[in-house]
């Protein structure tokens, strides 16, 4: 894998870095947005494919022959494992220009993006640059998730997912990187089944890189279709970061002790009611007034339908990140200890 050089005053070469398992409702429309991108660079698009169960293979085949006959900027690279730091390393290792841009096949890129982070690489120094996760729905319960996912009270003071201005983060949503700090760092830690990024991110800052947030970039995001998918999405967060925690010392911080917190007090309440005194159904009859009362402004403008589930799509989110952060097994933290630095790029 070697970069590609730019001559002076040129723009630099990007490759756009795709992972991508299950996702032929949107594929077409995420690599749209990349080919359609305010960019004079040159630049390429590689779908990492995993064993999808649907038609995701034959859209990607469809992409390939459409640029094909024009400049043959997509192409694929199998990922066997259908794991998503596998699927984002497999394309690293595939693709060749001095700029990374990490996008899911789920996401939609603002027609700017890449021109406005390249400059902010530039401008900044930093080694990777994000922006706003816009979590947007086309029916009402993914319009109530993606309300809930961009509300204080759904997901905190997370910069990338509410907004804010330009400052040095701790992690930032898909990242636009050097080449240099992926291959530094070799790439992403394959044991990390979610949270890689916050993990890879976190790496890059100790070794004295700085991850930039910018409201200037903004990605639109998909928001899973179900209550069970948002659950099982969220309960693998909270069960990674865990896992991040046990394995860098000193990365975590009260925002994400809040949702383990909430669980245990709530179940501690729901236990002394019912067995002591009735006084114990405060906490969660607290909780619940307090996720009623967030959702009224965060679901402003919003149809009634997709208001009323905003509640329904917080608690899902807060408990299912606090259930599986509490329940994390010690053991998946030993399992990646024992693969203690990735180096997976360094072969090429």
């Amino acid at each position: 894998m070697n970069a590609t050089a730019n001559t002076p005053g040129q723009l630099p070469a990007v490759s756009v870095i795709m992972p991508i398992l299950n996702e032929e409702r949107h594929l077409r429309e995420a690599v749209e947005a990349i080919l359609a991108q305010e960019y004079d660079g040159e630049m390429e698009v590689v779908l990492a494919l995993g064993p999808s169960a649907d038609r995701t293979d034959e859209i990607a085949a469809q992409l390939v022959a459409e640029t094909a006959s024009r400049d043959k900027r997509v192409h694929t690279v199998p990922n066997p494992t259908g794991r998503t730091p596998a699927a984002l390393n497999a394309a690293i290792k595939a693709s060749r220009h001095p700029i990374v841009v990490r996008v899911d096949g789920h996401a939609a890129l603002s027609r700017g993006y890449i021109a406005t982070a390249v400059r902010l690489l530039e401008e900044t120094g930093a080694m990777n640059v994000g922006g706003i996760m816009f979590a947007e729905g086309t029916n009402d319960w993914e319009k109530a998730v993606a309300a809930a996912m961009t509300s204080k009270i759904g997901v905190g003071n997370a910069a990338f997912h509410t907004g804010g201005e330009a400052q040095q983060a701790e992690t930032v949503y898909l990242g636009v990187f050097r080449r240099a700090a992926l291959e530094q760092q070799g790439g992403y830690n394959e044991e990390f089944i979610r949270a890689q990024d916050w993990e890879l991110n976190f790496r890059i800052r100790e070794a004295g890189g700085l991850i930039w947030f910018s409201p200037e970039l903004k990605v639109s995001y998909r928001p899973r279709p179900s209550i069970k998918a948002l659950a099982k999405q969220y309960k693998d967060y909270g069960r990674w970061r865990h896992v991040v925690a046990r394995y860098h010392a000193g990365s975590i911080n009260l925002r994400y002790l809040a949702p383990p917190t909430a669980v245990a007090a709530i179940a501690a309440g729901i236990v002394v009611g019912a067995a002591l005194t009735p006084w114990g159904f405060v906490i969660p009859a607290g909780y619940l007034a307090a996720i009623v009362a967030g959702s009224v402004p965060a679901g402003k403008g919003l149809p009634l339908k997709a208001r009323a589930q905003i509640p329904v799509a917080l608690a899902t989110m807060h408990m299912s990140w606090g259930w599986g952060f509490l329940t994390s097994p010690k053991a998946l933290a030993k399992k990646v200890i024992a693969s203690r630095r990735p180096a997976v790029l360094a072969s090429n």
